[in-house]
């Protein structure tokens, strides 16, 4: 049976471990960063993260219901290095999770401290594994890399994808990027540290997969660009908007706080590479 799960009281992070098992686990995701706790990592620096993207490969952007979403053809894209070691990582989508405001809406957090949204790029072992689902079942199978978003300056490059989300207003919508787009333009400088831990998919079914990267700096991104994720609604077209009962659901139909809170990190370790 298929579970209709989304972010409001009735569908939302609360319940999704009577639906999804894996959601219940000791190695889920986001968590709370504490700056004091993470540790150092040599090893990590002697073996630089690395990526490349072919920006022609970057296909669609898609409304899920829950967030915006960019589909690539991973074919020539590569993450490697890092707590990947030698493994090649290719990127599958990313897509992003935002607030209502701008002091809330990322998943991670550090010290505390939640930034007003959170990219991530999603990719999977092609070193081991023939396909993203099968590399979705394994515990080094996927590799996510985490930006936060700090409102600011108007970024560029982003807004290659801002400009089409008046085509993506509903769900299901769906629409080609008419313009090449380098998803490496959308991380930070190479040079800003990085905290990784082993976590999970932060949404259903909430696979204990991922080696999170989250970097350290921020992109910043404009009030405008944010206000335009917030446009953006979770029923499609034909649908009657939806009535919810909090602040976090979607209770207007449109798209925001589309963010799971952290979770207990236990008694893994967050390891750390340079930055400030």
């Amino acid at each position: 049976m298929s579970v209709s799960w989304g972010y409001t009281a009735t569908n939302g992070p609360q319940k999704w471990p009577e639906w999804f098992p894996s959601a219940s686990g000791h190695r889920q995701s986001p968590i709370n960063i504490t700056t004091a706790a993470s540790k150092q990592d040599g090893d990590l620096k002697s073996t630089p993260l690395r990526w490349k993207y072919l920006p022609e490969n970057t296909r669609s952007l898609v409304n899920p219901g829950y967030c915006w979403r960019v589909d690539v053809n991973g074919k020539g894209s590569e993450l490697t290095g890092g707590p990947l070691g030698a493994d090649k990582y290719l990127l599958e989508q990313f897509h992003c999770h935002w607030g209502c405001s701008d002091n809330k809406g990322s998943e991670h957090t550090v010290d505390g401290l939640s930034y007003s949204g959170e990219l991530h790029l999603v990719h999977w072992n092609a070193t081991k594994y023939s396909s993203f689902d099968e590399a979705a079942r394994q515990p080094d199978g996927l590799a996510v890399l985490g930006v936060f978003l700090k409102r600011g300056k108007h970024h560029p490059n982003l807004d290659k994808i801002v400009q089409l989300m008046p085509f993506i207003t509903h769900k299901g919508d769906r629409v080609t990027l008419p313009t090449p787009l380098d998803p490496g333009s959308l991380l930070p400088s190479c040079n800003s540290g990085y905290w990784t831990y082993l976590g999970s998919l932060t949404t259903p079914p909430c696979s204990e997969s991922v080696i999170w990267i989250i970097f350290k700096e921020p992109i910043e991104v404009s009030e405008d660009q944010l206000n335009a994720f917030r446009k953006l609604r979770c029923h499609d077209v034909c649908e009657d908007t939806p009535r919810g009962d909090t602040e976090s659901s979607f209770s207007d139909g449109l798209v925001r706080n589309n963010y799971r809170p952290p979770l207990p990190v236990g008694h893994r370790d967050v390891r750390e590479v340079g930055g400030h």
